[in-house]
């Protein structure tokens, strides 16, 4: 089939799993569900399924709208197309490592599929940062530069996924993660140089300034390795559940990059 033919299917699978978007079933025969070439795509498909609320942004700065109510039906796009699965990430660690007294414990916690204390105050941060950094930089944009400023965090932030998923062992052997397969070595330098490199045009092209673009390097650098260290003292690698929470908190951590230097 060729690179181009595998890239495409890698792209479609890719966003089967991190959206609800529906892909055509070609790229799907024969596929077993494994993930472990299909992540270098992780970036291209972030900016895909991020697609629609960046043009929802740009249409509404365009037409002047409440930056405030233009953020918020932002982060709402991004939630429905993909069913929240990042948000679940999150909510399930915030419970696991809030609540888990050890390792064990905190991957019971993790599998529970109730929201517990920690998961509520963890999702109401996320919407909140968000929606607030959003708000803040989104009428210092042209109506095409906040949208590639958007794009720009989706693509680091899905890189992230795939550096955070490399870097550490499954924490149980019969989650997701685990049962998706583990990043072939070079899908995951594929993955992070063109996340990083999609993500730095994207906000050159939105006319970020070189401070903010060392900024948001910086936040993405911080946001993996730190959490990446807390995942392995805690429960000693990665689950499905930190995969998302990486998601997420690279996204915030971008955004609040991009709200203290723009």
């Amino acid at each position: 089939m060729g690179f181009l033919g595998d890239f495409c299917d890698d792209v479609a699978r890719s966003i089967g799993f991190l959206s609800r978007i529906p892909m055509p079933g070609r790229h799907f025969v024969g596929y077993d569900g494994r993930l472990d070439r299909a992540v270098r795509a992780f970036p291209l498909a972030g900016i895909v399924i991020v697609l629609p609320s960046a043009a929802a942004a740009s249409a509404m700065i365009a037409l002047h709208v409440s930056s405030l109510f233009a953020a918020f039906v932002v982060v709402a796009i991004q939630a429905l197309l993909t069913g929240a699965l990042h948000e679940d990430g999150l909510g399930d660690t915030a419970d696991g490592f809030g609540g888990g007294r050890d390792r064990d414990a905190a991957l019971a916690i993790m599998k529970d599929s109730r929201i517990g204390t920690y998961a509520a105050v963890a999702l109401i941060l996320s919407f909140g940062l968000r929606v607030s950094a959003l708000a803040s930089i989104l009428p210092l944009f042209t109506p095409l530069g906040a949208g590639m400023a958007i794009l720009g965090a989706a693509a680091l932030s899905r890189a992230a996924i795939v550096w955070h998923w490399s870097s550490l062992p499954p924490a149980r052997s019969g989650g997701v993660a685990a049962s998706a397969g583990a990043p072939e070595p070079g899908a995951g330098r594929f993955a992070l140089g063109f996340g990083l490199l999609a993500a730095m045009l994207l906000f050159y092209f939105a006319k970020v300034p070189a401070l903010g673009l060392i900024a948001t390097l910086l936040a993405f650098l911080a946001a993996v390795k730190g959490f990446g260290r807390l995942a392995a003292a805690k429960i000693g690698g990665h689950t499905g559940d930190t995969i998302g929470a990486t998601q997420q908190l690279t996204e915030i951590a971008v955004l609040g990059a991009l709200a203290l230097t723009v």
